[in-house]
C-alpha cells in the first residue's frame, strides 16, 4: 500500500485487462454513446414539441431521458478517453465528481421510476381522480423531489468519503465508485458504511417496495375487469415494468460485484457486468417508450414522415 493519506490521483486498474480490445471497444462504445444521445434527445424533443404528450406520464418519461443523458455524460467521455491512453490516472477531484454524477444518476433513475409507478397506479386504480391528482403542480413537485433528495443524500455520502485518509490509490474498476475508494481507507469506515446503507435503503429498497406495492394493487384491480381493460393496462405498464426490472437487475449485479475482489474474476466479464447499469438503461429506455407506447410511436413516425417529405 502507498503511504499517502491524500493521493492526488487514483489509478483505474481494470483498463489494463482490456489490452488489445481497447480500440474495438472504443469504436463500439463511441457508437453506443452516439445512439444513446440521439435516442434520448429524440424522446425529449418529441415530448416537448407535441402538445398532446404534455401529460404526466410523458413528462416523467422525458425526465428519464434527461437523466440518461446526464449519467452518460458523466461516464462515457472519460471512459472513451481512457480507452485511448496508456495511463489511466484520474485526479482526486475528478474521481469524486464522477462518483457524484454516476451515483446521483443511479438514484434519480429509481426515484423517477417510482414516480412513474405512482402515475400508473392512480391511472388504473383511481381513474376518476387521475386528473385532479396528477396535476401539473403535483408532477412538478414529484419531479423536484426526485431530483433534490438523491442530490442531497449522494452528496452526503461523497462528503464522508472525501474526508477519509487513504492508504492506496488503486481502484479495480473502469470508473470511480464509492465503495472501492472507501476500502482504501486507513481508518475505520463505520460511518461511511452506515451512510451508504441508509442511502441504499432510501434510494433503492424503498422505491423497489413502493413499485411492487403499486403493481400489486394494479393486479388486484385487473382481476375483476374485462380482457380488453387488462390489455390496455398491460400495454401501458409494460415499458415501465421492463425498464424497472432491467434497472433493478443491473444495479444488483453492480452492488454484488463490488463486494468481490475483481482482480480474481474474469476481467472482461467483470468490466462488462460493472458497466451494465450505466449502459443498458440509457439505451433501453427510449427504445421501450418510443416503440411500445402507441402515442409516442405515432408522433415519432409522423415527424419522420414530415422530414422525408421535406
Amino acid at each position: 500500500m502507498e503511504n499517502s493519506s491524500r493521493p492526488f490521483h487514483f489509478n483505474l486498474t481494470m483498463f489494463g485487462h482490456i489490452g488489445y480490445y481497447r480500440f474495438p471497444a472504443f469504436v463500439f462504445c463511441f457508437l453506443l454513446y452516439s445512439v444513446i444521445v440521439s435516442a434520448n434527445f429524440i424522446i425529449i424533443l418529441v415530448i416537448s414539441r407535441e402538445r398532446s404528450l404534455h401529460q404526466p406520464m410523458y413528462v416523467l418519461i422525458a425526465c428519464l431521458s434527461v437523466n440518461s443523458l446526464y449519467g452518460s455524460a458523466g461516464f462515457f467521455p472519460r471512459f472513451l478517453r481512457d480507452l485511448l491512453h496508456e495511463t489511466h490516472l484520474i485526479s482526486r477531484p475528478g474521481c469524486f465528481s464522477q462518483i457524484y454524477v454516476i451515483y446521483t444518476y443511479a438514484s434519480y433513475e429509481f426515484t423517477i421510476l417510482s414516480m412513474m409507478a405512482y402515475d400508473r397506479y392512480v391511472a388504473v386504480c383511481k381513474p376518476l381522480h387521475y386528473h385532479s391528482t396528477m396535476t401539473s403542480k403535483m408532477v412538478s413537485k414529484l419531479a423536484l423531489f426526485a431530483w433534490i433528495y438523491p442530490a442531497f443524500s449522494v452528496g452526503t455520502c461523497v462528503y464522508f468519503s472525501i474526508r477519509l485518509p487513504l492508504c492506496g490509490s488503486k481502484i479495480p474498476k473502469v470508473f470511480c465508485a464509492n465503495w472501492p475508494v472507501v476500502k482504501l481507507s486507513c481508518v475505520n469506515t463505520f460511518i461511511n458504511n452506515l451512510v451508504g446503507m441508509l442511502l441504499s435503503i432510501t434510494t433503492a429498497f424503498i422505491p423497489l417496495l413502493f413499485v411492487l406495492y403499486t403493481y400489486l394493487q394494479i393486479l388486484l384491480i385487473c382481476r375483476k375487469r374485462s380482457a380488453k381493460f387488462k390489455g390496455k393496462v398491460f400495454q401501458s405498464c409494460l415499458p415501465h415494468i421492463v425498464t424497472f426490472f432491467n434497472y433493478s437487475v443491473t444495479i444488483f449485479c453492480d452492488v454484488t460485484l463490488s463486494r468481490y475482489n475483481l482482480e480474481e474474476l474474469n476481467p472482461i466479464i467483470a468490466v462488462i457486468v460493472s458497466l451494465e447499469f450505466v449502459v443498458i438503461p440509457p439505451i433501453l429506455n427510449p427504445l421501450m417508450y418510443g416503440l411500445k407506447l402507441p402515442e409516442m410511436k405515432r408522433v415519432i413516425l409522423r415527424l419522420l414522415c414530415r422530414n422525408r417529405q421535406k
